[in-house]
């Protein structure tokens, strides 16, 4: 054993045995430590923040200039933005207007801004509103995305998700340690090893730039306790998917049907006690960790409620008289653009809505696509049985959705498209990887049902904008589409339930049987509910929630 070996290994020991006897002292003397450190990365990038605030005021003036001999936004653009302005002036928590003048810099920790997932989306939109309430503002993305240009990064954005953001006040600094998160780095703990790796992400995007503001949007909470640690002035705000660690996690691991997520019924054996164990511990420490987050904002019902679970003793330990609880802040979705570009009547049921089905999701593992590709096949091969379907068109399956490049995610799309070819509906089933914006329209345009599989989805993007297109929505029976989306406010249904892929199958056959009358009823129905989920009504919720942040960071100077 060499030389360093034996002095790391002593180091180790020696403040295990201080934290196990000296708790206080230990906490006192690793606080102190901590708040050197942080002290120490913010001197040594004051430089390239000032390099980073004189090229954001350099394209400023660049972008004035092009603006200036260019014609104006367009009418639409502009009422969008009004919108957001009127929504957000006026809301600084005491009834005053706010500032709109401060020029802070806001972190954003994203490090797979690229993915094209609802979790993205949330960050643009996020983005967006922030610019125009705090329009001098610099918004930084942390990002692992080296092969994306800031520009390629906002066309994607646009073409993806119709975001117009403005580009000088938007930087991307790119992290050099997002391996570290990734879960192929850990192949078993991989929970522990993924947040401690995200430590490692975090310490990177520091030495790049300590922000005035820092919040997590992709649920990498142990670097808001990392933040808080190094940079105590500094709040810190998370906007929660999906919580890392929850007791339905937990239950799932008695699950016989293998029906609840990755995991279900591997809670048997001497791994599963293990693991069991392990799990518990984890979720002792995640609700650490989430006390020391300053504002929390959660995408759903479902997600809210756990992490008021989780988070909540410790946060209300470390914030007795400040204590507040997450605040529900759904994700946009552009119910606006989907409702007013797409007919929902009589006329648009007869000549436009063909028998298919279709699902937006990313092609991830979780998102449980051959739930959907099983039960389709289950549905054609009953209605074949049915010698009255003979003589109308064969219903389609259309699944669309990223795909991570260089990830587990093109062989995940492989597997997909082999168990369709064994199901044999591979001539009624088409797969569209990264399809645009238009394209997205023109199938929720002609659709007539629109799925989701995700045991326990945090909330479901794609189902709004089912909801919003007019699609009957056939979703799985837990999580946010259960208990937020699709729901009877008082008329009636807005869609249908499933868990099996019997259930599955059959809500198929049932919505696509409907009469023309009921399936109009239902379809706006759907989208009457669907106007909950406007993204103005996530830019005002957002914005009240970082003038929160910036109020803290301004009382701390």
């Amino acid at each position: 054993m060499s030389l360093l070996s034996k002095s790391f290994i002593l180091t180790l020991v020696t403040l295990l045995i201080t934290l196990l006897l000296l708790p206080k002292a230990a906490s006192y003397l690793l606080s102190s430590v901590l708040r050197s450190i942080g002290w120490s990365i913010k001197k040594k990038t004051n430089a390239r923040r000032e390099i980073i605030l004189a090229r954001v005021r350099a394209e400023e003036e660049e972008f004035r200039s092009k603006q200036a001999k260019s014609s104006p936004r367009t009418a639409a653009e502009d009422e969008d933005w009004e919108k957001v302005d009127n929504s957000a002036l006026g809301n600084a928590g005491n009834g005053k207007p706010g500032d709109d003048e401060w020029d802070g810099i806001i972190g954003f920790f994203h490090p797979f801004c690229n993915a094209g997932g609802g979790g993205e989306r949330v960050l643009w939109e996020a983005v967006r509103a922030t610019q125009k309430r705090w329009p001098k503002a610099t918004c930084v993305v942390y990002t692992g995305d080296h092969d994306v240009s800031k520009a390629a990064m906002l066309e994607r954005v646009n073409t993806r998700f119709n975001i117009q953001l403005h580009p000088p006040t938007v930087v991307l600094l790119y992290l050099s340690t997002r391996k570290y998160v990734l879960s192929s780095m850990y192949p078993y703990m991989t929970l522990l090893g993924q947040s401690l790796g995200s430590l490692i992400v975090a310490y990177d995007a520091f030495n790049l730039l300590v922000p005035d503001v820092f919040i997590d949007t992709m649920g990498y909470a142990f670097t808001l306790a990392f933040s808080k640690l190094l940079f105590p002035s500094v709040p810190t705000g998370a906007y929660v998917h999906y919580p890392t660690i929850s007791t339905d996690m937990l239950e799932s691991l008695d699950d016989k049907t293998g029906l609840k997520g990755v995991n279900a019924g591997a809670g048997t054996g001497w791994k599963g006690y293990a693991k069991r164990k392990y799990w518990i511990a984890f979720a002792r420490l995640y609700g650490w960790v989430g006390g020391k987050v300053d504002v929390v904002m959660c995408n759903s019902s479902w997600t809210s409620a756990h992490i008021k679970s989780l988070w909540g003793p410790s946060r209300k330990r470390n914030n007795k008289v400040a204590y507040k609880e997450p605040t529900v802040i759904f994700p946009p979705t552009a119910v606006r653009e989907l409702a007013s570009s797409i007919q929902v009547d009589l006329e648009s049921e007869r000549k436009t809505r063909e028998p298919t089905i279709l699902y937006i999701a990313q092609f991830r593992p979780e998102k449980n696509h051959p739930l959907i590709l099983r039960s389709f096949a289950r549905f054609l091969n009953h209605r074949k049985k049915n010698q009255n379907n003979n003589s109308q068109p064969t219903p389609r399956l259309i699944l669309i959705g990223s795909v991570r490049h260089s990830s587990p995610d093109e062989t995940h799309i492989y597997n997909l498209r082999l168990l369709a070819h064994e199901l044999r509906i591979r001539d009624h089933t088409t797969f569209l990887c990264d399809a645009s914006w238009p394209t997205i329209l023109s199938h929720l345009r002609t659709a007539s049902v629109g799925a989701n599989a995700m045991w326990n989805e945090h909330f479901g993007i794609c189902v709004v904008e089912y909801q919003a297109a007019g699609l009957i929505s056939v979703v799985h029976d837990s999580g946010g589409p259960k208990e937020d989306i699709v729901v009877d406010l008082g008329d009636g249904a807005t869609g249908f339930h499933a868990s099996t892929e019997e259930e599955f199958s059959a809500a198929f056959e049932a919505a696509l049987a409907l009469p023309e009358e009921e399936k109009v009823a239902m379809r706006l129905r759907a989208r009457k509910s669907a106007q909950r989920f406007t993204e103005e009504e996530f830019w005002e919720k957002w914005i009240g929630e970082v003038e929160k942040l910036i109020g803290m960071r301004k009382e701390q100077k």
